[in-house]
């Protein structure tokens, strides 16, 4: 019988951004001497490991080193803290489709319960704190408002398309573009200009689309690929979808309203206010074991 006594793990995504989860609900399993970069490489290999965009890690802010730094005053607010890494090992600030797939875990898990999800907590991470919760339309994030950083431009296939930079408490490169988005190759990461984004860059290459095309209630639609900063092209990107949407709204003309996000791995909704971004949409938890020996080591 194969020993899989290791750590337990899970395996879960929001509109296929996909995450390794590791549980660690007393800060014990997965200290920061363990869980190091080539750790997390090695989780994410999609080869050699169990494959994924991330590693989230399960853990309250009380035992995260940095929490305080990141959370300041907020800190006793936020019981649990969204633990991200990048699949290059990196630590990562925010990640709106992990953070739905972190709350739907504190729930599977018990960790939290219905009427506290219903009613929205809020969670810690290295873009500060971000309140969560269930809805009727999946789960939702208040993301905080989009801050825009400047134009800028990213290189594809020897090719430059202008864009707009927008934090959301990382940075993204909105390029709008009329060109089809299966047309670009994102094989290897766009090039920007590193003196505006010194620590690398999200990049998403968005077609707005007809906004009656979309959902009732839809002010504008808009489809994007995205290549993110330490791990490639993947499937859907939260905080991308909502720079996305604010600079599609911006383009307009508009600071505020709804937008259908269509993504390879799904659709997703995001509510643009002068005063903030909400971010709408699903996450599943596909599968839940252990780690055997052999393989952690």
């Amino acid at each position: 019988m194969i020993d899989a006594s290791g750590p337990r793990v899970l395996k879960g995504h929001g509109t296929e951004n996909d995450f390794v989860v590791l549980p660690d609900p007393d800060g014990s399993v997965w200290p920061e001497d363990r869980l190091d970069a080539a750790l997390v490489r090695r989780l994410c290999d999609r080869q050699a490991g169990l494959g994924a965009d991330g590693v989230l890690r399960v853990v309250p802010s009380a035992l995260v080193p940095d929490a305080a730094d990141v959370l300041g005053e907020h800190l006793d607010a936020c019981t649990w803290f969204m633990d991200h890494r990048n699949a290059d090992g990196s630590h990562a600030e925010m990640c709106g489709n992990g953070i739905r797939l972190y709350l739907h875990v504190l729930l599977a898990e018990g960790l939290l319960s219905a009427e506290e999800a219903r009613a929205g907590v809020l969670v810690g991470t290295r873009g500060g704190p971000r309140r969560v919760g269930a809805g009727a339309d999946g789960y939702w994030v208040d993301m905080g408002p989009a801050r825009p950083l400047g134009r800028g431009e990213a290189r594809v296939a020897g090719r430059s398309y202008p864009g707009t930079g927008v934090s959301m408490g990382n940075p993204h490169l909105v390029c709008l573009t009329d060109e089809p988005l299966e047309s670009f190759d994102l094989t290897r990461a766009p090039a920007v200009d590193p003196a505006l984004f010194p620590d690398g860059v999200n990049v998403e290459l968005v077609n707005v689309l007809v906004a009656e095309e979309g959902p009732a209630g839809t002010t504008a639609h808009v489809r994007l690929r995205v290549s993110e900063r330490g791990v490639g092209e993947t499937r859907s990107c939260g905080t991308g979808a909502c720079a996305a949407a604010w600079a599609a709204l911006d383009a307009g003309g508009r600071h505020a309203g709804t937008v259908t996000v269509d993504v390879p791995g799904g659709r997703l909704s995001v509510e643009v206010t002068e005063q903030t971004t909400v971010l709408t949409g699903p996450a599943v938890v596909v599968g839940a074991g252990s780690f055997t020996p052999e393989w952690l080591g």
